[in-house]
C-alpha cells in the first residue's frame, strides 16, 4: 500500500523532511524523539561516569594522515581546502581529535582513567543513500572514548560499556542481537555490535540454534567442508564417478583490486545457476575474499567495466600505466580437484575471462590460489546460509538474520595513541606493579576504546521495526509524548480536566509526571483518531460519548492490542499500569 515504508511514514507524520540526498532536517516531533534517545544514553553514559563534550565536526587531513587512515577512507570523506589551501575535512568519527585533545591534556598516568563522549552530527560521503535515516550522508551519533593505562583495566572497560550498552537497548523492550565483530578500519582486536533484526538491514548477523554463539558475516565461522568427489565434464557441468551426470555448475563471481591492475575470479560449486558462466548474485562471501586478498575493492559494482576501462578494453591491448597485470584465481574448497585443475588448462571451456573479451590480455600473470595463505587451509569462499554447522557446538545449526547495526563498542588499545603521540608519564618502579610489558620507557602509551551509538539511525530502526499498517509504534522511552488526549466533538473543557487529572503526579516518588499532549487542533475526531496511529504514540486516551453521563475514557494502546473503558477517578493508575508495559 502506499506509504506503508516506516521512512515514508516519518515524513507524512511530521517527524522529518529531506533537505538533499541523504541529508534531512528533524520537525519538532522528530526532535522529541531524538531528545528523548539522547537522554537515556546521558543516563546511562553517567553510570559510567563519562563526561559529555562536544568536538567539532571539522577535522584536517593533516591529522588522519599521521593515524594512516586518510588514503583508506578516501572515498568516503567530504573534503575542502579553506582560501589558505589547507586541508580539511569533514569527520565521520573523531578518534584522531579526541587523541590529539587528551594527548595535549593528560600527561601522568595519575589522571588517568578518563571517559568522555559526545552526541554530535558526522558526515559520510555514501555513494547510494537510502532508506531514510538509516543509510545517510549526515546523520548523529554518540561515541565514547575510553583512556585507560593498561591493556588489563581498558579491557576491565570494555566490559564495563558492554553491561551498559546491554542495559541501555534492554529498556527499549526491543529485540537485539550483540555479535562478536570485525574492527575493519577502526583498528584494535575486540570489537561488539548490537544490532536490531529487521529485514530492511543490510547486516547479516550469524547465531547458533544450540549454544551462545553470535557474529556479523565479516566475522562468523563455519565449519571448511572437502571437496567434492566429482570431475569436470564437458562446459561446466559436474559429473560423478560413474559418468552419470549431476545438475551442478562451476561458477565465477569477478572483483578487481584497488589499483585497478588485478582482476579477481571467485570460483565456486553453485547447484542453483542455469547460466555458469558468471554470477551477479552475491553468494560469495566478499569479507572472505578481502581477507585473503586485502586489496580487493568491494565498492566496485561492475569489476569488468572498471578493468576495461583501466586497461585498455574487451580487445586485449593493455593500457600506459605502469605495473603487470594480474589475473587472481580464488577457488573455493567446495570444488573437486579436476575442478581447481581445469581453471589453469588451456583448453578449459570455463570462462576464465569473460565473454566481453575477445583476447586476454597480453603479459598478465596467473594466480591460482586454492589456500589461505596465513593459515593454510582451504579457502571457505561462500556466504553461511541456514543450516550450516556451528564453529563452536556440535549439534547446533547456524541461522543468518538481516539486522540494522545500531551500536559498536571497539577495544582499540594503542591504535590511535602510538602515532599520535598520546602517552603519559609513569614512574619507573611503577611499571611492573602495573603491569605495563614496556617496562624500557616512561613514556607509556595509553589503551583506548572507542563505542557508538549511532542515534539518528536508531530513530530509523525503531520507526521500521514497530511500524504497521496504520503507523509508526514507539516505545515509551523513546516516544515524543507518552499519551496523546483526544476529545471527541463538543468535549473540549472534559478533555481539559483528563488532562489535568493526568498531570497530577502520585505522592510516592517512584511515578514521576507523563508526558502528555491534548490534540485541540480544529480538525475532525476521525481525522486526528487517524493521525495519532500514524505518530505513533503509545497511549491514546479518547473522551467519547460516555464521558458525560458517567466521565468515562477509552484507553487505547495499539501495541498491546488493547481498547479499555475507564472511569475518571482510575485513568491515572491505569494509564501508568499501561505504560509500565511499554
Amino acid at each position: 500500500m502506499p506509504g506503508s515504508d516506516p521512512h515514508v511514514k516519518l515524513i507524512r507524520a511530521g517527524f522529518l523532511r529531506q533537505a538533499h540526498s541523504g541529508v534531512f532536517h528533524m520537525l519538532p516531533l522528530g526532535r522529541r524523539v531524538q531528545d528523548k534517545l539522547e537522554a537515556l544514553i546521558d543516563k546511562y553514559m553517567y553510570q559510567l561516569g563519562a563526561s559529555k563534550l562536544a568536538l567539532s565536526s571539522i577535522s584536517s587531513e593533516e591529522i588522519w594522515s599521521r593515524s594512516g587512515r586518510l588514503e583508506k577512507a578516501g572515498s568516503e570523506l567530504f573534503r575542502f581546502r579553506d582560501r589558505k589551501d589547507v586541508k580539511y575535512l569533514l569527520s565521520p568519527t573523531h578518534e584522531e581529535e579526541i587523541t590529539s585533545l587528551v594527548s595535549n591534556a593528560v600527561k601522568s598516568y595519575k589522571e588517568l582513567p578518563i571517559r568522555l563522549y559526545q552526541i554530535s552530527r558526522k558526515y559520510r560521503d555514501e555513494r547510494r543513500p537510502r532508506h531514510g535515516l538509516l543509510r545517510s550522508r549526515e546523520f548523529i551519533m554518540k561515541d565514547l572514548y575510553t583512556f585507560d593505562l593498561s591493556s588489563s583495566m581498558a579491557l576491565a572497560t570494555y566490559d564495563q560499556v558492554r553491561e551498559a550498552y546491554t542495559r541501555l537497548f534492554d529498556e527499549l523492550k526491543l529485540p537485539y542481537l550483540v555479535a562478536e565483530a570485525d574492527s575493519g578500519d577502526m583498528g584494535g582486536n575486540l570489537s561488539h555490535e548490537f544490532h536490531f533484526p529487521t529485514s530492511k538491514g543490510e547486516d547479516h548477523v550469524i547465531s547458533c540454534s544450540n549454544c551462545e554463539y553470535v557474529a556479523n558475516e565479516e566475522l562468523a565461522e563455519s565449519p571448511v567442508p572437502g571437496p567434492a568427489s566429482n570431475t569436470v565434464g564437458s562446459g561446466s557441468e559436474l559429473t560423478k564417478g560413474d559418468g552419470s551426470q549431476r545438475e551442478v555448475k562451476i561458477s565465477v563471481w569477478r572483483g578487481i583490486s584497488r589499483d585497478r591492475r588485478t582482476l579477481v575470479n571467485v570460483w565456486y560449486q553453485s547447484p542453483t545457476r542455469s547460466d555458469p558462466a558468471t554470477s551477479t548474485n552475491p553468494e560469495v562471501n566478499v569479507h572472505a575474499v578481502k581477507a585473503v586478498f586485502p586489496d580487493f575493492d568491494a565498492a566496485v559494482e561492475d569489476p569488468l567495466l572498471m578493468w576495461e576501462t583501466f586497461n585498455g578494453g574487451s580487445r586485449g591491448n593493455t593500457s600506459t600505466n605502469a605495473g603487470p597485470l594480474t589475473l587472481l584465481n580464488l577457488v573455493d574448497c567446495r570444488l573437486s580437484e579436476d575442478a581447481q585443475s581445469s581453471i589453469s588448462t588451456a583448453a578449459s571451456r570455463l570462462p576464465v575471462w569473460p565473454k566481453s573479451m575477445e583476447l586476454s590480455p597480453p603479459e598478465t600473470d596467473m594466480v591460482i590460489t586454492n589456500k589461505d595463505p596465513s593459515t593454510h587451509q582451504p579457502l571457505n569462499l561462500l556466504r553461511i546460509s541456514d543450516g550450516d554447522a556451528c564453529p563452536r557446538c556440535t549439534d547446533g545449526r547456524l541461522k543468518v538474520q538481516r539486522a540494522i547495526e545500531l551500536g559498536h563498542t571497539f577495544h582499540l588499545g594503542t591504535r590511535y595513541s602510538e602515532p599520535l603521540s598520546a602517552t603519559v608519564n609513569l614512574p619507573d618502579n611503577d611499571l611492573n606493579a602495573l603491569g605495563i610489558e614496556a617496562a624500557l620507557s616512561t613514556q607509556v602509551p595509553m589503551q583506548m576504546g572507542c563505542h557508538g551509538i549511532g542515534v539518528s539511525r536508531m530513530i530509523g530502526a525503531v520507526a521500521d521495526t514497530l511500524a504497521d499498517g496504520k503507523g509508526l509504534n514507539w516505545p515509551r522511552v523513546m516516544a515524543p509524548f507518552e499519551v496523546v488526549i483526544i476529545p471527541g466533538k463538543g468535549l473540549d473543557d472534559a478533555s481539559l480536566k483528563v488532562y489535568d487529572t493526568l498531570c497530577k503526579v502520585p505522592t510516592d516518588a517512584g511515578n514521576p509526571r507523563l508526558d502528555l499532549i491534548l490534540d485541540d487542533r480544529a480538525a475532525s475526531f476521525p481525522w486526528k483518531m487517524q493521525d495519532a496511529d500514524l505518530v505513533g504514540y503509545p497511549v491514546i486516551v479518547v473522551v467519547g460519548r460516555r464521558w458525560k453521563a458517567e466521565s468515562i475514557c477509552e484507553v487505547q494502546c495499539r501495541r498491546l492490542q488493547l481498547r479499555q473503558e475507564v472511569a475518571i477517578e482510575e485513568l491515572s493508575d491505569y494509564v501508568r499500569s499501561v505504560l509500565a508495559r511499554l
